[in-house]
């Protein structure tokens, strides 16, 4: 699937399937990456979200960003992953993988859009019109031993 949007150096596409090496490498930049995590599994995981989208370099075809959203596809969606490579941050890239991410959330009729904010970002998210959620706080199932 391939539904471009660019600027002069970035396209921005949904895509069901990418190259599992540069996924990863994303995953990393973020500190995401567990090692115990299987790379074979990272197209089960852009099939498995409602959305993916991967910001791509024109030059080099490779991604240097992604981001994606879960959704039941009805009402709720949930914006998470999103990351750019440290040295396209300040770029817009990350602009443009949410505002991809809401047009198409919008078109299907998802309104209720969230996402958790890294402590730091919130004037970023801000700008792309998220506000805080007054009296909700965010939760993790943490097992006993987990470390969380």
């Amino acid at each position: 699937m391939s539904n471009g949007w660019k600027d002069n150096s970035i396209r921005i596409e949904l895509v069901r399937s990418w190259r599992e090496e540069e996924i990863v490498e994303l995953y990393r930049a973020a500190g995401w990456w567990k090692e115990e995590m299987d790379p074979t599994r990272i197209n089960d995981l852009i099939r498995g979200s409602f959305l993916f989208a991967v910001a791509i370099d024109i030059s080099t075809g490779r991604a240097v960003g992604m981001g994606r959203v879960i959704s039941d596809g009805i009402a709720d969606g949930y914006i998470q992953d999103l990351v750019v490579q440290s040295d396209r941050r300040s770029w817009g890239v990350g602009r443009m993988i949410v505002a991809r991410l809401l047009e198409e959330c919008k078109k299907r009729k998802i309104t209720w859009i969230g996402l958790i904010a890294k402590p730091g970002k919130e004037d970023f998210y801000r700008s792309l019109g998220f506000a805080p959620m007054s009296g909700h706080v965010p939760m993790l199932f943490a097992e006993e031993g987990s470390g969380c």
